[in-house]
């Protein structure tokens, strides 16, 4: 096994992009994503003499990043608005008491638990995404997981909509022919 070793000084030009697309495919907020890379380089610089260099650079900042998404998660959990319950004081009656303020879960929502059980398999695709040549990765990113709009993309990258929709067809067939290869057929 090759042995690494830390380099704190190139993080943000070798990593910073690359970290914020992932934040940013968890989270769906640049400032919040933003946020957590930062959180991210931090905790590298104060956790660096735990570094073993078992795994490479960039494979280890993304487990802080992973951390910090779930601690993301658990903190908008921890600070979900209450819930109001009605409660009925009496059995044989169709009349309602008082309401009452109770901290309660959402049971409807699996976003929080979504996003964490997947973190393997965005790891997945972000490689994937990796391979891709620059130009349908960057389409790819900026339509499939920033939501920007065919009209913006097509402004930005001086494309027309035709191509745009060839880029990213070309795109979602070399990423599920990269997952296929390397992922679901672990």
């Amino acid at each position: 096994m090759t042995e690494h070793r830390l380099l704190p000084d190139q993080w943000v030009d070798n990593y910073a992009d690359y970290l914020f697309n992932y934040a940013i495919g968890k989270i769906s907020d640049v400032e919040t994503a933003k946020d957590l890379v930062q959180d991210t380089f931090v905790a590298g610089l104060n956790s660096a003499k735990n570094y073993k260099g078992e795994a490479a650079e960039r494979t280890w900042l993304i487990a802080i990043l992973k951390r910090k998404v779930i601690d993301h998660y658990r903190k908008i959990n921890s600070k979900k608005g209450r819930a109001e319950v009605r409660m009925s004081y009496s059995p044989a009656s169709d009349a309602e008491g008082d309401w009452l303020e109770e901290q309660v879960a959402d049971p409807a929502s699996v976003v929080e638990n979504d996003n964490i059980e997947n973190d393997e398999l965005g790891l997945a695709i972000y490689e994937c995404i990796s391979k891709l040549p620059k130009k349908q990765a960057l389409v790819f990113n900026m339509k499939t997981i920033q939501g920007v709009s065919t009209e913006d993309i097509c402004k930005e990258l001086n494309i027309n909509p035709s191509n745009l929709w060839v880029m990213i067809h070309r795109a979602r067939t070399a990423l599920m022919g990269c997952l296929n290869q390397n992922w679901y057929n672990l």
